[in-house]
């Protein structure tokens, strides 16, 4: 077995303790944009290395980097007995690992083609009802409006992108508040949080079991809207944001539909809080070497494993 299946196997086993890591880190307030590239690379390492390990393991036939791998000590002991039996079961562990990765391949594509299919459908559903309750007003351009007595301010993004503000929010919100919500709300649909939010979001379907993937998927959701917060922040006041915050998530809000990406969830528990607080009490942000160190660090757990796949793995 090569050294580069070795370093795949560790890079695979060591994203789950850096993405713990990451979930329970605080300087990524600090900088929201820069700790979002640092989940995506986390999330496409970890697959990429742990299906060329799998592959590597199955193709692998003789070492080529590391004195005595796993395999190949076998291998030895193998030749040495000379037994027929011994040389079959290790033909069909590797035949194992080969088919296991190439399952886990499937398994990544499929979980991420259901969860874009299912996004797709959600959101026209939503359209269909929007075309049936919505309607436009003068006081907030650009959003359509529902007669729901719940705070709700959400968009849909896509080809067919909307931003949806319920009547209860009007009620609850002054002009300026108002303001600032559709800032945040326009801010998602330019940056294409939905599609930031998308692999986590299928990995959570498929490994909603799994804690880390849960975390993972939390972590990014709140970094996303503190994202939208900074870009709001370039028109408008952090005080209108703030309470506008605070108003909608008081006032408990309605349910997300599947596929928006809502002003305050109320499925985010104490999330608004800390949202405010940075608002209001904002930390610098991080200094152009931390940026510049946590852009390489991404680049590189990505471009390590995609390095190792095109070299042999035998």
């Amino acid at each position: 077995m090569s050294a580069a299946v070795f370093i795949l196997a560790a890079i695979a086993a060591s994203c789950v303790p850096a993405a713990r890591a990451l979930a329970a880190a605080r300087w990524p307030y600090r900088a929201p944009a820069a700790a979002i590239l640092l989940w995506q690379a986390l999330g496409l390492a970890w697959g990429l290395a742990a299906v060329g390990t799998l592959i590597g393991m199955g193709a692998a036939t003789q070492a080529t980097g590391v004195a005595g791998g796993a395999l190949t000590t076998v291998s030895r002991i193998v030749r040495a007995v000379g037994s027929p039996a011994a040389s079959a079961d290790l033909g069909a562990v590797r035949l194992i690992c080969l088919c296991a990765g190439l399952v886990l391949l499937a398994v990544l594509c499929w979980i991420l083609l259901a969860a874009s299919a299912a996004v797709v459908r959600a959101r026209q559903r939503q359209h269909t009802l929007l075309n049936l309750l919505a309607h436009g007003d003068p006081k907030v351009p650009g959003a359509l409006i529902v007669d729901h007595p719940a705070a709700a301010a959400y968009c849909l993004p896509g080809l067919r992108s909307a931003i949806v503000i319920s009547a209860g929010t009007l009620a609850l919100l002054d002009d300026d508040e108002l303001a600032a919500v559709l800032a945040h709300e326009r801010a998602h649909l330019r940056e294409r949080h939905d599609l930031v939010l998308l692999p986590f979001t299928a990995l959570l379907r498929a490994f909603r079991w799994a804690s880390v993937a849960r975390q993972a998927h939390r972590a990014v959701g709140l970094l996303v809207e503190m994202h939208s917060d900074d870009r709001a922040l370039r028109q408008r006041p952090a005080r209108e944001l703030a309470t506008a915050l605070l108003r909608v998530g008081a006032a408990g809000g309605a349910a997300v539909p599947a596929g928006a990406l809502a002003m305050a969830d109320p499925a985010m528990d104490g999330e608004v809080a800390t949202r405010v607080i940075r608002l209001l009490r904002p930390s610098p942000g991080l200094g152009g070497a931390a940026l510049g160190l946590v852009v390489a660090v991404a680049a590189a757990i990505v471009a390590i494993p995609a390095a190792l796949l095109v070299l042999p793995l035998h």
